[in-house]
């Protein structure tokens, strides 16, 4: 990423795709209250999405609001990083890429806040609120399926064994953006090593990681899920309600 264009627009793909994949759990999750907590989490992201695209439409100067962005690109010109887009498989999987998302988010837009660029300060400040409840969320259920029963704690370990690759390139070294991804880690590592710990969870080992989203290099998940988002803008342009 280089300035706080491409920052920002990786930041808005990074929620807007977090909230498509989070809203096909509507009417899916496994308790009500469940369902009404992810729609609610998912619209938070969107809400950020907006805000963070439109500035990013903004900063590019070149006519594109924050509908163009979302409905417009394919997917070689989005910027999110690979775990957003992977799919939700089961209730653990989904629940430990928002723990990782959230354990990312909350820092991310804690130094956003204090940051130079006014715009992106009064977007962190804002966001950084609703990242805090995503976390408590997703640490919520993170440790009372790690510690519940053994089937629980066998599919919850699988979940953070799958997806921990894909947290690596959250904090990929950029130190010309408005926040050095990379500066985030030791929060990160802190909150998710003692979440791990109370749910009796393992935390893997470092090895393979997955990167090229922030590249536009994505997995063909992103193609898939960006065909059903992007369908009626496509279909029907400049369409008014």
């Amino acid at each position: 990423m280089n300035g706080p264009f491409d920052f920002a627009l990786a930041l808005g793909d990074d929620a807007l795709v977090t909230a498509q994949r989070l809203a096909e759990w509507t009417t899916r999750a496994p308790e009500m209250e469940e369902d009404i907590a992810l729609a609610n989490i998912a619209l938070d992201q969107l809400g950020a999405a907006r805000l963070l695209l439109s500035y990013a439409g903004e900063l590019e100067g070149a006519g594109r609001d924050e509908d163009a962005l979302a409905y417009l690109r394919d997917d070689r010109e989005f910027r999110n990083a690979l775990l957003v887009e992977l799919p939700n498989g089961d209730f653990a999987v989904t629940m430990a890429k928002l723990f990782f998302l959230a354990a990312y988010q909350l820092p991310l837009y804690t130094a956003l806040a204090g940051c130079a660029d006014e715009r992106l300060a009064a977007i962190g400040a804002k966001a950084r609120k609703e990242s805090a409840y995503h976390l408590d969320h997703g640490a919520l259920w993170v440790k009372r399926l790690g510690d519940g029963t053994e089937e629980s704690h066998r599919r919850m370990q699988a979940a953070v064994d799958a997806v921990w690759p894909y947290t690596h390139e959250l904090f990929a070294a950029d130190p010309a953006a408005p926040v050095d991804p990379a500066t985030l880690r030791p929060a990160f590592d802190e909150t998710v090593g003692s979440v791990l710990a109370e749910a009796t969870l393992t935390r893997p080992e470092s090895g393979w990681a997955p990167a090229g989203g922030r590249a536009g290099v994505h997995t063909e998940h992103l193609a898939y899920l960006l065909a059903e988002m992007q369908v009626l803008h496509r279909a029907h342009p400049g369409a008014k309600w």
